[in-house]
């Protein structure tokens, strides 16, 4: 099995856990605190991702790509100076925006999020920034290395200690008022995220063990402005592109909290609504993203490293390979989240609250699973600032539409939903657009018309046949859901946009 593959099941596997485990993280989280206090920490959250994205400065990307080309040349000197200049970069940035993002915090909580409330989940989650510095070094090391087996265990570790620690810190503090509550959910997370650091670290200095002995008699290391210059050359445009989705994240809760209540809504209200989109409808939506983070998180070093041997055929293949299997994964998701949301959301929240949301962004979802492996093939193809420029074409729209609907009357929350799937379908068209450019891959027509086709006929079957053809006892959600799965499987293969190259991936686990 190739390490392209072994290691995409790995990442798969570990981030279908990772992504179980954070939604119930999510769920128990809603539980406890309710809309309003899920609505007070996914508020202050976007601001905290924004002052990552920054002290991060896109260098794991950079990181993966450029250990995976040095380590595939048997240039273990080159490594350790990335290693060494990336932290130098990374901790100097965190040590500047810790206590700064400290002393903004009063106007950031007061001011723009209209809600004073914000103020201790936000202080809680500030350790976390430095924290999360260090660890993208090390996952990007890893990932370069391509032991997707390491990060996979230390993202693994974080869900499990943060869930553990979310039933002390929440319960604890709850008593005290909503928003302590919130911040005893950051607490959670700092720990958990430092627990995996740990972990990072650990298998880090036991793997280097060999290798330092070597590079005490290899003195021939590249300056450390060259390493920097390279490094940067990937870190800054990527940044850019994940600077202006945070950007965009960070407005995100501002704009809607403005809007609604410039539209008549109370502060409570509208943090309520705001909880139901970002803490109940999103994360059911992203739950099946870990295929297509994980085809992603292993295509760029995939690429890179054949690349750098020539491999032009390896290249077009595992990207043809990673859009197919995205497409048809988030076509099954997304017919399964329209048809089954609403039970979800109940079994999984105890309300249905969000439902037509639900219902409504199932259907366009597919945009964001497929978008991932495109945004993978342009920053490994260095394209990052392409696809900085159309991820902030998609941020911008994004934010007016949403602006501009929830002024409307009646459409309150809904004209959020209405804006994040509109800049969607556009960051990934014109990611889509970017990649034709730059690859001569031929444009699979076919299996978007089958994927459409396979689609329909799962939602007829759900709604038009299953009422009828099946008995009684057979309608319960779980059961026609299972059958649903079966069928789309079934007939994927049939039209053969489930290969039988993709079933290898699971030979993995039978050898080992």
């Amino acid at each position: 099995m190739s390490t392209f593959i072994r290691g995409t099941l790995i990442l798969i596997f570990a981030a279908m856990l990772t992504k179980v485990l954070g939604f119930v993280h999510r769920m128990v989280l809603a539980r406890m605190v309710g809309e309003e206090g899920v609505g007070l920490y996914m508020m202050t959250f976007p601001t905290l991702m924004l002052v990552i994205t920054i002290t991060q400065l896109g260098l794991p990307i950079a990181i993966a790509k450029y250990v995976s080309e040095s380590t595939a040349k048997k240039e273990e000197q080159v490594v350790h100076r990335i290693l060494t200049v990336s932290l130098l970069i990374t901790g100097t940035l965190a040590l500047i925006f810790t206590p700064v993002m400290f002393v903004l915090a009063p106007y950031l909580t007061e001011t723009l999020f209209a809600d004073n409330r914000t103020y201790w989940p936000f202080i809680a989650i500030l350790p976390i920034i430095p924290i999360a510095a260090f660890s993208a070094v090390l996952r990007g090391y890893f990932q370069g290395k391509q032991q997707m087996g390491v990060t996979a265990a230390g993202s693994i570790i974080e869900q499990i200690v943060r869930l553990a620690l979310l039933y002390v810190f929440v319960g604890m503090l709850l008593p005290m008022g909503i928003e302590y509550a919130a911040a005893g959910a950051m607490l959670a997370s700092i720990g958990g995220e430092l627990l995996s650091l740990g972990y990072l670290y650990f298998h880090f200095v036991y793997s280097r063990r060999g290798i330092k002995k070597a590079l005490k008699i290899q003195n021939s290391y590249p300056e450390r402005g060259v390493i920097a210059k390279q490094l940067l050359s990937i870190a800054l445009p990527s940044t850019g592109s994940r600077m202006i989705g945070s950007i965009a994240w960070f407005l995100e809760p501002i704009v809607v909290m403005k809007c609604l209540v410039i539209a008549g809504f109370t502060a409570a209200v509208a943090t309520q609504e705001y909880g139901v989109l970002t803490g109940f409808v999103l994360p059911l939506l992203l739950l099946p993203s870990f295929i297509t983070v994980s085809l992603s998180t292993a295509l760029v070093p995939a690429i890179s490293e054949a690349k750098a041997r020539n491999q032009t055929i390896s290249v077009e293949h595992r990207i043809q390979q990673a859009l197919r299997i995205s497409l048809v994964t988030g076509g099954l998701f997304s017919i399964l989240l329209l048809t089954h949301g609403s039970y979800l959301l109940e079994a999984l929240y105890h309300s249905t609250r969000g439902e037509h949301i639900l219902h409504f962004m199932a259907v366009l979802f597919i945009f964001y699973y497929y978008q991932g492996p495109l945004h993978a093939v342009l920053q490994a193809y260095e394209a990052a600032g392409a696809a900085m420029i159309n991820s902030l074409i998609g941020a911008v729209v994004k934010l007016i539409v949403m602006g501009a609907l929830m002024l409307q009357p009646g459409m309150g929350i809904n004209g959020a939903a209405i804006g994040i799937m509109v800049g969607l379908v556009m960051v990934t068209l014109l990611h889509f657009l970017t990649m034709l450019k730059l690859v001569p891959i031929k444009v699979p027509y076919s299996q978007y018309g089958i994927v459409l086709l396979l689609m329909t006929g799962m939602y007829v079957l759900e709604t038009k046949l299953f009422p009828t053809l099946l008995p009684s006892y057979l309608l319960h959600p779980l059961v026609t859901m299972l059958i649903l799965i079966v069928c789309y499987i079934f007939f994927g293969r049939a039209f053969n946009v489930i290969k039988q190259e993709d079933w290898s991936f699971f030979s993995f686990w039978r050898k080992s």
